[in-house]
């Protein structure tokens, strides 16, 4: 499993001219390390006097965190568990109508099949950024750059899988699927964005001593 390599190991193989890991991979282990600095922001500030009265929030943001975190380095391995089927049905025959009608229909459902996994990366990612938006004024201002830090690396694993639902989502036939999974992508790509350039530049304000 790509989870099992070391960071140097997956770098190398990321590296290297096999399609897996990709940017798939690549955006979800992003992700993940943008949600752990959250649970670190919030692991910090727990139990800390000025933040007595919001540990239940903090508790509650570690716990999602977790979940969260975990859902995406799973997602490291299944994005590259659904690109094999596609990368097969790339390459059936298609000599008769059969063999063409044949590989049409597999590639339509391996398409969709490799969609979810960066659709579901979108998703968590936006969640993540929120959790962001949600700890930036209960978090020690000693650590308030790690806000920043993870919302950056959210923001781009974000950008990333909208790229990747993209590319899959254009060669599918099923107008309905397409449009729906489109608006749904398209919303959280501008929602998340939005939230996660709002929680950036109000860290750079915290830091700069601009905003208490």
């Amino acid at each position: 499993m790509l989870t099992d390599k070391s960071s140097r190991e997956f770098a190398k193989l990321l590296a290297s001219k096999n399609p897996v890991p990709g940017g798939g991979g690549a955006a979800a282990l992003t992700a993940a390390l943008g949600t752990a600095l959250n649970s670190m922001v919030a692991n910090f500030s727990l139990g800390k006097k000025k933040f007595i009265d919001v540990k239940g929030k903090h508790e509650d943001l570690l716990k999602r965190g977790e979940i969260l975190r975990e859902k995406l380095i799973d997602l490291v391995d299944k994005d590259a568990e659904l690109f094999e089927p596609l990368s097969k049905a790339y390459v059936m025959p298609s000599n008769t109508e059969e063999e063409k009608l044949n590989k049409e229909k597999e590639l339509q459902k391996c398409l969709k099949a490799a969609c979810s996994a960066p659709m579901e990366i979108l998703e968590l990612a936006f969640d993540a950024i929120k959790m962001h938006e949600e700890i930036l004024d209960i978090s020690s201002k000693n650590i308030i750059s790690d806000v920043g830090v993870g919302v950056q690396c959210l923001k781009a694993a974000l950008n990333s899988a909208y790229l990747n639902v993209l590319i899959n989502i254009n060669s599918i036939s099923d107008e309905d699927y397409v449009r729906v999974n489109k608006e749904r992508a398209e919303r959280l790509l501008c929602d998340g964005n939005n939230t996660a350039d709002e929680v950036f530049a109000k860290v750079v304000n915290i830091i700069n001593g601009q905003e208490v």
